[in-house]
């Protein structure tokens, strides 16, 4: 059996290395890797690019694992590769898929499997990649939303100095904000969003400035007749505090990267911390409804509720305590999931 240490390997290198290895291998031989970072997007790679299956388990030793691949048969003739995301934070995503996209070559492609409609991503790459590809929706269960994307051209050079860019007239105009919204909420702090529209988007801007306060930066980057273009950077967290009505905000608390046993302890340490005027906003890959009415029944009068955002995979949640507390909560929905 084969063992590679790539921990100190660059993407590059250890692409290169794990790729050899595995081409030299033959079916139901194992290879095993002992790396310090996420090997899955490394052997989902390899299963599109060289069209064999391959399955694995992961033995996790502190900061360290070792992953064990097996190498299977070749894919079908036509059959794209799984290259499923669904426990892959949300926050890493869209990064890694772009990024992804851009390393096949024209004429390959992989099946996204997604918790739920990756159309945001569609809409990137239409914007900033072109018309260079085919989408085409196989399934779409919430649970396992499965999309064909083939390749079908080169992709034109981006713009280093963005994480992402839309053109919003290649959007429908009903899904233009909720893309934007949940791309932005995505991107790392410090990263730049793109967008591009015919005129300067002030009602995007006033919808930043409600739901995120001073977390952000708008610069008009052009702005001549027929277009303009705005770069949208994500602050970094310095722990300075905004306000928003009534409350200051104190921190964001995207619990998403947590299991799900340890987002209640954490969310109700926080709110426990808050002093009366104070709040946090809460970032949770479904709708915590449940949570809701655990606040609702023991934090008291002051405890204070207001969406700020509902999209899949990314709900905000202004919670804190308020004397004058004026819970905004549409009675009578269903919570997509269990908290």
């Amino acid at each position: 059996m084969t063992t590679l240490d790539t921990r100190s390997d660059s993407l590059a290198d250890r692409r290169e290395t794990v790729f050899e290895a595995l081409d030299a291998a033959d079916a139901g031989e194992t290879v095993t890797l002992v790396t310090d970072d996420d090997a899955a997007v490394l052997l989902a790679q390899y299963r599109m690019k060289r069209r064999f299956d391959l399955q694995w388990e992961t033995d996790e030793q502190g900061d360290t694992a070792e992953v064990h691949v097996t190498k299977g048969e070749p894919l079908d003739e036509g059959e794209l590769a799984d290259f499923d995301v669904r426990d892959m934070p949300p926050q890493r995503r869209h990064e890694v898929l772009t990024d992804t996209f851009d390393w096949l070559d024209s004429g390959e492609g992989f099946v996204l499997v997604n918790d739920h409609d990756p159309k945001p991503l569609y809409h990137e790459l239409r914007s900033t990649r072109g018309d260079v590809f085919e989408w085409e929706d196989t399934n779409r269960d919430p649970q396992e939303w499965r999309v064909e994307i083939r390749k079908t051209d080169e992709t034109r050079t981006l713009d280093p100095a963005v994480a992402a860019s839309f053109d919003v007239r290649e959007i429908p105009k009903e899904e233009r904000h909720p893309t934007i919204h949940h791309r932005y909420g995505n991107i790392a702090d410090g990263e730049t969003l793109e967008i591009i529209a015919p005129h300067e988007p002030k009602p995007l801007h006033r919808e930043f400035q409600q739901r995120y306060g001073d977390a952000f930066e708008w610069d008009i980057i052009e702005h001549e007749p027929g277009h303009c273009r705005v770069h949208v950077t994500k602050r970094a967290d310095d722990g300075a505090s905004s306000s928003s009505g009534s409350l200051t905000v104190t921190e964001e608390l995207d619990v998403r990267e947590l299991p799900p046993a340890q987002r209640h302890e954490r969310i109700f340490e926080a709110y426990d911390d808050l002093q009366t005027g104070q709040g946090f906003v809460l970032v949770n890959d479904h709708d915590p409804k449940p949570l809701y009415h655990q606040f609702d029944a023991e934090a008291g009068d002051e405890f204070y509720w207001e969406y700020r955002q509902k999209e899949p995979g990314e709900f905000r949640v202004l919670i804190g305590k308020d004397e004058t507390a004026d819970v905004e909560i549409e009675q009578g929905e269903n919570p997509e999931a269990p908290f």
